[in-house]
C-alpha cells in the first residue's frame, strides 16, 4: 500500500505511516504521526472508513487502533480537536466463510476452489470434516465421514490430500469426494507437504517428521525435539522443509529441515508459530505472534521478521490467484487482497 508523509499544517493531525497497512476485522495496526491525540479531554477518533476503530493505547506520535468488524478496504483518517489527518490506506481482509474449524492452512486446487475443515476436537466426530468454497463463495460440504481432518495438501494427481490426527492416516480424497487410506500409522498425524518430486511429508506430534515417497514406502525423514509437535509443514525453493508447533510459550522456532533431514533452527522468537507459507522470493510467512502483535509474520530468508498482517486467531494461509491469499482463523476462512504472489504448492509434473 501507498504510504504518503503530509506535513502537519496548522495543527492538524499527520499520519506518517500505518503498520501493518493490512489486516482482519479485530486485528490492531499502530498509526504513526504527529498531533494524533487531542490537546483537551475529548478522545481522539479513528475511522476506518465509515466504521470508527477502538483506540487501544494512544500518544501524540503513535495510536495503536483495532479494525472494526465491518470495515473494508480503503482509508484511515485520524480526527483531534475537531481537525482531521490526511488519509492512508488500509487493506482489510474480507469473510467468506464462517462457523468452520480449520487448524492448519486452507487448500486451493488449481481451479480456485477453497478447502478448509471443520476439525473438531480429538476423537470428536462432525457431521462435515472438509467444505469447499467456490469461486462465488457457495459453502458446501466436501468430505463427511473422516474423524479430525487436519493437514491439507494437493498431489499432482490433482487429489486432495488430508491428515487425521485421531487414527494416524493420510487420506486421499478424488476430486468427487470419494475417500481412500493413501497411508497408515503416522502416530498423530498433522501437519502435510509436498516436495518438488511429489514425495509426501508428515508431521507427528512427537515431533517425527515421515516421508512417503511416490511407491507410498514410508520412512523416518527427520526428528525433532520430542517437546515440537510437527503440527504444520512448507518447502521452499530450494527443497528446505520449514516445520512450526505452537506451544506456550512465547519464544518458539520455526525448524529448517534440509534434503538430507539434518534439522536446525531457522527462526527463534514467535509466540505460536502455526501454519506458513512461502512467497515466490522465499519469504517465509506465519501464522503467530511477533513482540506481542498478533497475525501474519513475515520472516525474510535471511531471518529479518515483521508483522505483516494484523489479526488474531490465526492459524494458517494459502496463497490464492491474483496475488491475493486466504487466511483461516479457528472458525472462518477469509480473503485479502495482497499483492504478494505465493509459490505454487504443487508437484512437479
Amino acid at each position: 500500500m501507498e504510504r504518503r508523509t503530509v506535513r502537519n499544517v496548522n495543527g492538524y493531525p499527520r499520519i506518517e505511516s500505518i503498520d501493518p497497512a493490512f489486516a482482519l476485522p479485530g486485528g490492531e495496526v499502530r498509526i504513526s504521526g504527529s498531533g494524533l491525540t487531542a490537546a483537551k479531554a475529548e478522545r481522539p477518533t479513528v475511522m476506518f472508513g465509515e466504521s470508527e476503530g477502538a483506540i487501544i493505547v494512544g500518544s501524540q506520535q503513535f495510536i495503536v487502533a483495532r479494525v472494526p468488524e465491518g470495515a473494508a478496504s480503503g482509508e484511515v483518517v485520524v480526527s483531534a480537536d475537531g481537525k482531521q489527518s490526511n488519509a492512508q490506506k488500509v487493506g482489510v481482509a474480507v469473510t467468506i466463510a464462517e462457523s468452520l474449524h480449520p487448524v492448519a492452512n486452507p487448500a486451493i486446487d488449481d481451479e480456485g476452489n477453497i478447502y478448509a475443515t471443520f476439525s473438531g476436537s480429538r476423537g470428536q466426530k462432525t457431521p462435515v470434516a472438509i467444505y469447499r468454497i467456490d469461486l462465488h463463495q457457495n459453502v458446501k460440504p466436501f468430505v463427511q465421514e473422516m474423524m479430525n481432518a487436519t493437514g491439507l495438501a494437493f498431489g499432482r494427481d490433482g487429489s486432495l490430500y488430508v491428515s487425521s490426527r485421531y487414527d494416524g492416516t493420510v487420506y486421499r480424497v478424488a476430486r468427487n469426494g470419494a475417500i481412500s487410506s493413501y497411508a497408515e500409522g503416522m502416530g498423530i498425524a498433522t501437519g502435510i507437504a509436498f516436495d518438488r518430486e511429489g514425495n509426501l511429508y508428515v508431521g507427528d506430534r512427537s515431533g517425527t517428521i515421515f516421508k512417503i515417497d511416490r511407491n507410498r514406502q514410508i520412512f523416518v525423514f527427520a526428528m525433532l525435539e520430542p517437546s515440537v509437535s510437527a503440527y504444520h509443514l512448507a518447502f521452499d525453493s530450494k527443497n528446505n522443509l520449514y516445520v512450526t508447533g505452537p506451544t506456550t510459550s512465547s519464544f518458539d522456532s520455526v525448524y529448517r529441515v534440509d534434503p538430507h533431514g539434518e534439522v536446525s533452527v531457522f527462526y527463534r522468537g514467535l509466540g505460536r508459530p502455526q501454519g506458513l507459507a512461502f512467497d515466490v522470493q522465499d519469504n517465509l510467512y506465519v501464522a503467530a505472534s511477533l513482540n506481542g502483535r498478533r497475525g501474519i509474520v513475515k520472516i525474510s530468508p535471511d531471518g529479518k521478521a515483521s508483522l505483516a498482517i494484523a489479526g488474531h486467531n490465526l492459524v494458517g494461509l494459502a496463497f490464492a490467484p491474483g496475488s491475493s491469499v486466504v487466511l483461516a482463523t479457528n472458525s472462518g476462512v477469509h480473503h485479502l487482497t495482497w499483492g504478494v504472489h505465493g509459490r505454487s504448492l504443487l508437484p512437479v509434473t
